[in-house]
């Protein structure tokens, strides 16, 4: 058996399938025209789930959230946002790829 990094197959871009991919069933926070945000919370970790109608809103959301650096599994039509150490969890339920986002201006603590 290999110890494959991520899963062969990549999730669709629909909210509630990813949250049931990865155990949780998703509260919706956001419902817009170019993107559904759904949040997943259990006792071990809270994580969001953003999915896009096309590619360009997900690549325009990315650019944004730079801004604010932190790191996301990322698929084809959406992103996971939670911790590192859970989102490498998720790679092996969703497949996608781990970004790290560097955010903009000095680093914390940094004067």
């Amino acid at each position: 058996m290999s110890a494959a990094p991520a899963a062969e197959v990549v999730a669709p871009a629909k909210v509630e399938v990813i949250a049931g991919l990865t155990g949780c069933e998703a509260k919706i926070r956001i419902e817009a025209d170019e993107l559904r945000q759904g949040v997943c919370r259990t006792k071990k970790a809270d994580w969001l789930i953003t999915t896009f109608p096309e590619e360009k809103y997900k690549e325009t959301w990315l650019d944004s959230a730079r801004v604010y650096g932190g790191t996301h599994l990322v698929g084809p039509r959406w992103v996971v946002s939670a911790k590192p150490e859970l989102l490498e969890t998720l790679r092996d339920r969703l497949g996608g790829t781990i970004r790290r986002l560097q955010g903009v201006g000095p680093a914390p603590g940094s004067s």
